[in-house]
């Protein structure tokens, strides 16, 4: 077992108890510190290859694009292939991409389009990549580790952020970028080892593993109608579109403003490590004492504040501080974001809702990094910057009234208190569509309170799998009631009995409180009739089916 089955006081490093969580949380550490330097190298690289803020600016959108067109695939693939087998094929891409770009560049080969290109396919790798990796997270812990988890899954990214950038620019003033991008090759090997070592044990499962573009549907689906989810991805559009302009503009404003060097990008990039360590250290009491809705409110609004500083001040010493503000607010919101995106899912949806998640973050990152550049371009640094900080004022206000969720993780456990559905021996377990009807008996007093309950039951029924939904009245006995909603096939309506969680238990409980009392509510499936394959226009109807 890999999972830790006894249920511990959790305190903020309690999950370094768990030995494949420490060394797979060492391990990405050292992944993200390579990360790091190569980010900076290619930030400085482009910054000596083209002298154009839009160039600048597309490394970022070239890292950050994947992230829209495979963020959804990639999610279904880690629900319903080995997590450990995919991150593996991943890394060692990823890998061969870091060895290309050090290789060219120390050639002398690289150019604007080039680093570009190789940029992008190490987005591929990381937009594949990031949503199994998130996911991963809930199968090392226990449930009441799992936010301490994911809260040391954000410091290590920014222990990672405190090293990588200041080593990096170290060695890009020795050096040269290639060295970073070297280095970035053998941090990937680090986490292949901390994989290839752990002894995943696979859930099994009497159902075939989900098609992956019907996986993806229902991915979708899930976003469009759970609520907790759809808050957080909005919390995440309203903060990120305007903090992408200090990230993606800082490379310029060190080479063009400050008239700096690489050893000072990656200082002040290290400055915002620090902070985010400073901040992911004095969270966990902020967070006794504040709803994370505050924490994300405040924090963003210290980051527009951080955008301003940068617009506008032009002494280097001064920046420090600005950076490490900068760090401190970037943790708060990030870690609260994937604590509530985290926690407010089931298992067997989970990278495919924080899929969605990072399409958001990711898409807010390119979509940024566009307008910013362009933006810097048309006008200057400062206006792009000043603009982002009022974007991120704008973006808390417009937000303000979508809570992010506060979800005990025994909620979203399986409840399985549905009854097994029976299928005759003679019936094909992919037919479909399969219809389920169930009649309730309500009393006229309760008739209102009954359909307003059932707009929770039918949120309930999409996002675990239902194709469609329903509610009728009969016309002749006003008390009798008729849910009906539509699997696509016997096999996948089996699925939808294991996605109901105990909080939806009581989704349904509340709907049934108004069933008349002693009669029980009647649950029936109903096949879809196939067409016959060569049908005779001479023959009568033998399914007795009407086109």
């Amino acid at each position: 077992m890999t999972r830790v089955t006894q249920e511990t006081t959790s305190g903020p490093w309690s999950p370094l108890r768990t030995s494949v969580f420490r060394w797979l949380w060492l391990a990405s550490i050292a992944s993200n510190i390579g990360t790091w330097m190569h980010e900076v190298g290619a930030g400085w690289l482009m910054t000596s290859l083209s002298a154009s803020p839009l160039a600048v600016a597309l490394v970022q959108v070239a890292g950050a694009l994947p992230m829209f067109f495979l963020a959804l695939p990639a999610g279904a693939l880690a629900d319903i292939v080995d997590k450990r087998r995919y991150l593996l094929s991943v890394q060692l891409w990823m890998a061969s991409v870091a060895v290309l770009l050090a290789g060219l560049t120390l050639l002398g080969l690289m150019n604007v389009p080039l680093l570009l290109l190789l940029t992008l396919a190490m987005g591929i790798g990381t937009a594949l990549m990031m949503p199994a990796w998130s996911a991963l997270t809930p199968e090392l812990v226990g449930k009441s580790e799992l936010p301490a988890a994911v809260a040391l899954s954000s410091l290590g990214m920014n222990v990672a952020r405190a090293i990588g950038p200041a080593v990096a620019g170290v060695l890009v003033s020795l050096s040269g970028p290639w060295l970073t991008f070297a280095l970035n090759a053998v941090s990937f090997f680090a986490v292949i080892a901390a994989l290839y070592t752990w002894e995943r044990t696979p859930t099994v499962s009497i159902l075939p593993a989900e098609r992956l573009f019907g996986a993806v549907r229902l991915g979708v689906r899930y976003a469009r109608s759970a609520k907790p989810l759809q808050a957080v991805l909005v919390r995440t559009f309203a903060f990120f579109v305007g903090a992408s302009a200090g990230m993606s503009l800082l490379p310029l404003l060190v080479r063009r403003e400050l008239h700096g060097t690489a050893a000072d990008f990656g200082i002040l990039l290290a400055c915002v490590g620090a902070g985010a360590i400073g901040g992911a250290m004095f969270l966990p009491k902020l967070r006794e004492r504040l709803r994370s809705d505050l924490i994300v409110a405040g924090a963003s609004l210290a980051y527009a504040a951080v955008l301003f500083g940068l617009a506008f001040i032009r002494d280097f010493t001064l920046l420090i501080p600005v950076m490490l503000v900068s760090g401190a607010a970037w943790i708060a919101v990030l870690s609260s974001l994937q604590v509530a995106a985290q926690t407010s899912v089931p298992s067997w949806v989970r990278a495919r809702a924080l899929a969605v998640y990072i399409l958001v973050f990711f898409g807010c990152s390119a979509l940024g990094g566009i307008v910013w550049g362009a933006l810097a371009s048309e006008y200057s640094l400062s206006v792009a910057l000043a603009g982002g900080g009022a974007m991120l004022v704008l973006g808390v206000l417009l937000s303000w009234r979508f809570r992010l969720p506060v979800t005990d993780a025994e909620d979203l456990a399986p409840s399985v208190h549905w009854p097994a559905p029976v299928l005759s021996a003679d019936l094909d377990r992919e037919r479909g569509p399969v219809m389920v009807t169930l009649e309730y008996d309500i009393p006229r007093e309760h008739a209102e309170a009954f359909s307003h309950a059932m707009l929770a039951v039918r949120a309930m029924r999409r996002r675990n799998g239902a194709l469609s939904w329903g509610l009728l009245q009969d016309s002749e006995n006003p008390h009798l009631w008729q849910e009906f909603f539509f699997d696509a096939s016997w096999l996948e309506h089996l699925r939808h009995h294991g996605r109901v969680t105990v909080a939806e238990q009581r989704i349904e409980a509340a709907a049934r409180q108004y069933q008349r009392e002693g009669v029980p509510v009647r649950i029936r499936h109903l096949l879809g009739v196939p067409e016959p394959r060569n049908p005779d226009p001479r023959s009568p109807n033998p399914t007795g089916v009407s086109s």
